[in-house]
Formats: structure tokens, sequence, C-alpha cells
């Protein structure tokens, strides 16, 4: 079975936060980049991370001047939702570690 652009992006973005060095799939590059600048512009809350939304995806396309198809879009969310979980998974193991990290306190407090 064949598998989609964004599992196979969302493969190599867990390979990368597990700490292994990458290379994006090949053609795929410009999604890899558009999702790095996004997760780098995300918005946090009290809690931490927030999604990118919808918004911020229409926003960068056409700021950068590139259209997104929806295949694209899909990819971007697909692995906007492996990067939250990954992200949601790390804090709460500095939560239960019970440790007060400057992560920690600017979750609380923002």
């Amino acid at each position: 079975m064949a598998r989609t652009l964004s599992d196979r992006l969302c493969a190599v973005l867990r390979a990368q936060m597990g700490g292994r060095t990458v290379r994006p799939p090949e053609g795929a590059s410009i999604l890899w980049n558009a999702f790095m600048q996004l997760s780098r512009a995300r918005s946090c809350g009290p809690a931490g991370p927030n999604p990118i939304g919808f918004p911020d995806i229409a926003a960068w396309s056409s700021l950068m001047r590139m259209p997104l198809e929806p295949h694209h879009v899909v990819a971007l969310t697909a692995m906007d939702r492996v990067w939250m979980e990954h992200a949601y998974r790390r804090e709460d193991r500095q939560r239960v570690s019970g440790a007060l990290s400057p992560a920690a306190l600017d979750a609380m407090f923002g």
C-alpha cells in the first residue's frame, strides 16, 4: 500500500522529534519548510502551544505567494497533530516529574 504524502511527512517529523537527523521526503521540501515556519510562529496559551489554525496556513500561503492545494493543507494539519501530541507528551512528563522548569513556569503564567 502506498503511503500518502501526509503519512511520509509525519513519519519523518516523528523521527526528527525522536532525535534523528532527517530529510524531508523527495519533492516535499516546500511543505516541510512551510510547516517549520508555521510552527515557529505558533501561539501559546496558558496550557502550552496552540495548534496551527487554517487562518495561519492561509496567511502564510498568501504572504509567501505559495498556493496550497487541499492535500497540502491536509499534510500540514497532520504534521501539526503529530507535533502537538509530542509537545504535550513532553510537557506532561515535565509536570509529573515535580521539577519546576522555566517552561513549566511559562506555561503556568504565560
